[in-house]
C-alpha cells in the first residue's frame, strides 16, 4: 500500500510503498477515507518522543472496515469507523472505573515484539504511530481504538472527532462539566479551540470569551459561537476579560501551552474557578502564587483527550453534528491528497486554516 513515511527525525514526510499485515486477534483493517493533519504528528516526526523511525504517523482517522481479526465481535466489514489515539486495555482499574483515557496498559493495543509487525518496508519493521498510522491507504488498528459511526456522517468531518473533537469538546463537557450560564474563556482559536467553542455552546455557557492573536481566527470563533473575542496583541487580556466579567470567569481553557499565558489564565479566574491546560509547548513552565490559589480556591487541571470515552463520546458528537448542534464543516479548511502532507502542514501556518484533511489516497 502507499503510505507517508518518516525516515529520520526532522527529515520530513515521504510517500512510498510499504506492506501491511492481515488482522489478528482483536485487530481491524480499515480503508482510510480521511486523515487529518494534527500538529502532534509533526512533533513526533521532528523529535524522538518515543516512536522509532522509520514510522507512519497520522491519528485523525476515518474509514471503512475491510477485514476483521478472528476475535473481533463488535465490528463488521463495511462499517464506517473513527479511530482515536486513546489506547486502552479495557481491563485495568482505571478502564473498569470508566477512565479509559487514563489506561495503565495502553500497550495492550499493539503487537508484542514476538508477533510479526503490522507494517514493513523491504524487510524492515515500520513503526505505527499511536497505534494508528493513518497517513496511509490502510490502517491496521486494535478494535479498542475504533468506534462505529453513522454511515451518513461525512468522512472528513468524522476524522476530526477522534482527536480534536474528543479533546476540545470533551474538555468543556466532560472534564470541566460546564453548566448553563457559567462563564468560559478559551485561549487559542485553532482547530481544537474551535471544538471547545462547540462544547461551550452546547453546554449553554455565557459569556463565551475567545482570546487569540490572529484576527482571522477570532472572526471564525465568532461564527462558531463566541460571544466576545479579544485580540491579546493589542490589549491586556486579563483586564479585557474582567471588563466583560468583573469578578472573573468560572473556567479558562488554554490551548496555547505557554507559561505566561497560563499565568494570565489563573489571574482571570473567579473565586472557585479552574484553569484547564490542554495545549502543550515543550519546556514551558508557569509560576503560580500558592496563596492566590488557596484564597481564591482555584484549581489547575491538565487534560488528556478531553477525559473522553471513545465509544460514547464520538457517536454523541456525530449525532450533535447531524442534528446541527455543533459545527464541523468550518473546521475542514482544505482537502489534500496523501502525497501532499508536506504542503498540508505549510497550509496550517495560515491563520485562516483550521484543519487540513487528506481525502484522496
Amino acid at each position: 500500500m502507499k503510505a507517508v513515511v518518516v525516515d529520520t527525525f526532522g527529515g520530513g514526510f515521504h510517500t512510498e510503498e510499504i506492506t501491511i499485515d492481515d488482522p489478528i486477534g482483536l485487530e481491524v483493517l480499515v480503508e482510510v477515507k480521511a486523515s487529518g493533519l494534527c500538529h502532534s504528528d509533526m512533533s513526533v516526526a521532528n523529535y524522538d518522543l518515543g516512536y522509532p523511525v522509520p514510522a507512519v504517523f497520522g491519528h485523525e482517522l476515518a474509514g471503512v472496515v475491510t477485514k476483521i481479526g478472528p476475535d473481533v465481535t463488535d465490528f463488521a466489514v463495511g462499517d464506517h469507523v473513527v479511530g482515536s489515539l486513546i489506547q486502552y486495555c479495557g481491563r485495568c482499574n482505571n478502564c473498569l472505573a470508566g477512565r479509559s483515557f487514563q489506561c495503565l496498559h495502553p500497550e495492550a493495543t499493539v503487537r508484542t515484539p514476538e508477533q510479526p509487525p503490522r507494517l514493513k518496508r523491504e524487510g524492515a519493521d515500520v513503526t505505527q504511530g499511536f497505534g494508528l498510522g493513518a497517513f496511509a491507504q490502510q490502517a491496521l488498528v486494535h478494535s479498542n481504538q475504533l468506534v462505529k459511526i453513522a454511515a451518513e456522517m461525512p468522512f472528513p468531518q468524522a476524522a476530526l472527532l477522534g482527536c480534536g473533537g474528543l479533546t476540545g469538546t470533551g474538555a468543556v463537557l466532560n472534564t470541566a462539566d460546564v453548566q448553563p450560564g457559567q462563564s468560559v474563556v478559551i485561549v487559542g482559536a485553532g482547530g481544537v479551540g474551535l471544538h471547545a467553542i462547540n462544547g461551550a455552546v452546547v453546554a449553554g455557557a455565557s459569556p463565551i470569551i475567545v482570546i487569540d492573536v490572529a484576527a482571522e481566527k477570532l472572526e471564525k470563533a465568532t461564527r462558531f459561537g463566541a460571544t466576545h473575542v479579544i485580540d491579546s496583541r493589542s490589549v491586556d487580556a486579563v483586564e479585557a476579560v474582567k471588563q466583560i466579567v468583573p469578578g472573573g470567569v468560572d473556567y479558562v481553557f488554554d490551548f496555547v501551552g505557554i507559561g505566561a499565558v497560563q499565568e494570565q489564565g489563573v489571574a482571570m479566574l473567579a473565586k472557585g474557578g479552574g484553569l484547564y491546560v490542554i495545549g502543550v509547548t515543550p519546556g514551558q513552565t508557569m509560576t503560580v502564587d500558592g496563596y492566590d490559589l488557596l484564597q481564591g480556591q482555584k484549581t489547575i487541571t491538565g487534560i488528556y483527550m478531553g477525559s473522553g470515552t471513545l465509544r460514547h463520546d464520538v457517536p454523541t458528537y456525530v449525532d450533535m453534528y447531524l442534528a446541527g448542534k455543533i459545527q464541523l464543516d468550518g473546521l475542514v479548511s482544505r482537502e489534500i491528497s496523501l502525497d501532499q502532507v508536506v504542503e498540508g502542514y505549510e497550509m496550517l501556518k495560515d491563520p485562516s486554516v483550521a484543519r487540513v484533511v487528506i481525502t484522496s489516497f
